[in-house]
């Protein structure tokens, strides 16, 4: 039984068993599972840039076909060597296409199989984590140590070093899919060009959304309490072109979040704990402005906000001529209308 813990998959990927026949990398992570596919592929000696040295086949057909898959597994290469075949999972179950190969594994080939998020109790995974000659990689969402993992090596790859704050900056804009934050760091590389070390002001110019982080500003300093800079991020936003009705619909994410955490402050939990656990993904220099608004509000209040925000986003685009004072005014009263905490 070969089911490797996804805390191992980067080191079985770098050192694949060579015993193990068929390779299964499945999970929500699609980036991610493309990645380790290719680098599988390519270490059993497939030159991914010639579509003759690998045969790929969709899952779907096997299910329509059940000998393909080991047809082409025991074929003899045209200029021989190990018999690498790519299948894709998709819809349809080729279970018994597999079953044939794992009961009687081909002595010189390889067998890589992508496929999407698979439960514990799925077939396909569960038939390749019984099987001895069988390997199944689950790929999940990157959390901060293996984006910071992904950065740093990305980044020496190139010969290129990062600022701390902009080191921070730039995991916090990455994460949830591989491929992405690969495009991303290597817009970084781009935009470095000849430079050998990059700063906050870098990563800002190369790959973040300056209209984005203008609208997190705008509900960060409304619910943390400060109106004049609330109102500056405000006129940011709208000169960029953002909608006032996104604005508004912004507000109402962050005020959900905060009730979310707000009923745990209730319980007696510190807000300066609760911004700073990992899972809540909030970046270390929104921080402090999450934990001013806990402070500042208790779930009753961040309730009625709530609905006065839904109210507004209605009417916002009921009337688009009245767009912006709506908004405006329901950004005033997240900052001015909150009571402290008793």
């Amino acid at each position: 039984m070969t089911a490797v813990a996804a805390r191992d998959v980067d080191a079985y990927v770098a050192r694949p068993n060579p015993r193990h026949t068929v390779i299964l990398v499945y999970g929500p992570d699609l980036g991610l599972v493309r990645e380790h596919a290719r680098a599988l592929l390519k270490a059993g000696g497939a030159d991914l840039s010639d579509p003759f040295s690998t045969v790929t086949l969709e899952g779907d057909l096997l299910a329509s076909d059940p000998g393909r898959l080991a047809d082409e597994a025991r074929a003899i290469g045209l200029f021989g060597g190990k018999r690498i075949v790519h299948v894709r999972a998709g819809g349809r179950s080729f279970a018994e296409s597999l079953e044939a190969i794992l009961a009687d594994p081909p002595q010189d080939a390889l067998i890589v199989i992508e496929a999407g998020d698979l439960k514990k109790g799925a077939p396909l995974r569960k038939m390749v984590e019984s099987a001895n000659s069988a390997a199944a990689l689950p790929c999940y969402e990157d959390d901060d140590r293996a984006i910071a993992g992904l950065i740093d090596s990305s980044l020496r790859a190139a010969g290129i070093e990062i600022d701390r704050d902009a080191r921070q900056v730039l995991a916090g804009l990455l994460g949830g899919d591989r491929m992405a934050s690969r495009s991303e760091i290597d817009k970084l590389i781009l935009y470095a060009g000849d430079k050998k070390r990059v700063g906050y002001g870098d990563v800002i110019a190369a790959i973040a959304d300056s209209s984005g982080l203008a609208l997190d500003d705008t509900v960060d300093a409304a619910a943390a309490g400060d109106a004049d800079e609330a109102l500056v991020s405000f006129a940011k936003t709208r000169a960029a072109g953002i909608p006032s009705s996104v604005v508004i619909g912004a507000a109402i994410r962050q005020v959900a979040a905060l009730h979310r955490l707000s009923l745990r402050v209730e319980r007696g939990e510190r807000p300066a704990s609760l911004v700073r656990e990992p899972q809540q993904r909030i970046h270390f220099k929104r921080q402090p402005y999450f934990e001013r608004a806990l402070n500042r509000f208790g779930p009753g209040e961040l309730e009625r906000t709530l609905a006065a925000l839904g109210a507004a986003l209605l009417a916002s685009r009921r009337s688009a001529e009245l767009a912006d004072p709506i908004a405006e005014r329901e950004i005033l009263a997240l900052a001015k209308g909150a009571r402290r905490r008793r």
